[in-house]
């Protein structure tokens, strides 16, 4: 990657943290980690509002660090498109109550419309608590 091109990864990454903040991302409390080449990665420290009534991580917390790691990659790999989630697949594996959750997510493949992902959910032990696959809709270019 250029000079040049970092920079300006740097500058939307930027712009996306800053957005994030007054969105259902900055609500959660998800945080970007990093932005690799068709990947990215971001975490989430679990809070009591995170849990669900039998004391672990609310599936719906599982499922929205997996769309959100999915279409964070797909938003690194195409920034100047718009995109949505048209599908997402979810396993659950394990629970989690406390300390920090990692979703690592990548592309798969790309057609000239649509985005295919993977994502995986881990606790900070490395341990495997959920992961999913998930299909986005390329819309338009950003001005």
């Amino acid at each position: 990657m250029e000079k040049d091109d970092r920079e300006e990864l740097a500058e939307k990454l930027k712009e996306w943290e800053e957005l994030g903040k007054s969105t259902f991302w900055g609500l959660l409390g998800c945080e970007f980690e990093r932005l690799e080449e068709k990947a990215a990665v971001i975490s989430l420290t679990i809070e009591p509002k995170h849990l669900n009534m039998l004391g672990i991580v609310h599936g719906g917390v599982h499922a929205t660090l997996i769309d959100c790691a999915m279409g964070l990659a797909v938003m690194r790999e195409n920034p100047y498109e718009n995109s949505v989630t048209t599908n997402l697949n979810l396993h659950y594996i394990a629970p989690a109550r406390e300390g920090r959750v990692i979703a690592t997510a990548e592309i798969v493949t790309r057609t000239r419309k649509t985005v295919h992902t993977i994502a995986r959910v881990h606790d900070e032990a490395g341990e495997l608590l959920a992961f999913g696959t998930g299909s986005f809709r390329i819309l338009e270019r950003k001005g």
